[in-house]
């Protein structure tokens, strides 16, 4: 799954020939974040989409760490060694969720000077400064943090357009998991997991436990995870399960086991 189907390959190719501004554009979403661990790649077609909306919550709040160094992580791996990250937080949410931490954002490989931090007063303002973002090519990747459910459905839908106007990698993280719909390409609940100690007894590799609950490109599934700060990959330590794919309410398929 890590490559484009023939039929879809062809319909891109006849789509540019309509239309030639629309080939750059799709060679743009064909490209993906990969998170190293291949049952997550498989399902998510090659990666998560670029020129696309995620959006990630905890399962509950005080899992919203969790949450928050998973969206770092994929940041990092979308900016490479170089690229610059553009986080957006409300005044309340700052206050209520804190800042990234310096050293912290260097475990997850993404250095402090190649991060840059807007506060707005506003949750709407939040969703302005995402979508005029996301619409610039001199960023590699876009977070936005919501404190309120102010992200309904044409938001989503905006955010989406501008991301694919863009080539936009962007992240919404919820403070809290809604169920209303969403243009997203794909949703996530997220959660700590315990992890094992390491050689000496101490703290070993930060644990996610991932619930991938909405996925345009493939299936949903469940996976325990953990972030390699050496590599600066995530990993699959423990056997996992994906859901098979169900292409009407992909949020409820049921799981099966891959290993």
């Amino acid at each position: 799954m890590g490559s484009l189907s023939p039929r879809l390959q062809h319909l891109r190719r006849t789509l540019a020939e309509i239309d030639p501004n629309l080939g750059p554009q799709f060679c743009e979403q064909a490209r993906g974040v990969r998170l190293g661990v291949g049952a997550i790649d498989a399902a998510l077609g090659g990666g998560l989409a670029c020129g696309a909306l995620h959006e990630l919550a905890p399962v509950a709040p005080i899992h919203l760490a969790a949450m928050t160094g998973f969206a770092v992580g994929l940041a990092a791996r979308s900016s490479g060694t170089s690229g610059t990250v553009l986080w957006i937080v409300t005044d309340f949410a700052a206050g209520e969720g804190g800042g990234p931490y310096g050293p912290g954002l260097d475990l997850f490989g993404l250095a402090a000077e190649r991060l840059v931090m807007l506060r707005v007063p506003r949750a709407v303002d939040v969703l302005w400064a995402m979508e005029e973002a996301l619409r610039c090519r001199a960023l590699t990747g876009v977070i936005a943090e919501l404190a309120e459910d102010v992200a309904d459905l044409t938001a989503a839908r905006r955010l989406t357009l501008a991301a694919r106007e863009g080539a936009g990698f962007g992240l919404l993280l919820r403070h809290r998991a809604s169920a209303a719909p969403s243009a997203a390409a794909t949703r996530w609940r997220v959660s700590a997991s315990l992890s094992e100690p390491d050689g000496f007894g101490g703290l070993g590799r930060t644990r996610f436990e991932l619930a991938l609950v909405k996925n345009r490109r493939g299936p949903c599934g469940r996976w325990i995870i953990e972030w390699d700060h050496h590599e600066c990959i995530f990993r699959a330590p423990l056997s996992v399960a994906v859901a098979q794919t169900a292409f009407d309410r992909p949020d409820r398929a049921p799981a099966v086991r891959t290993g």
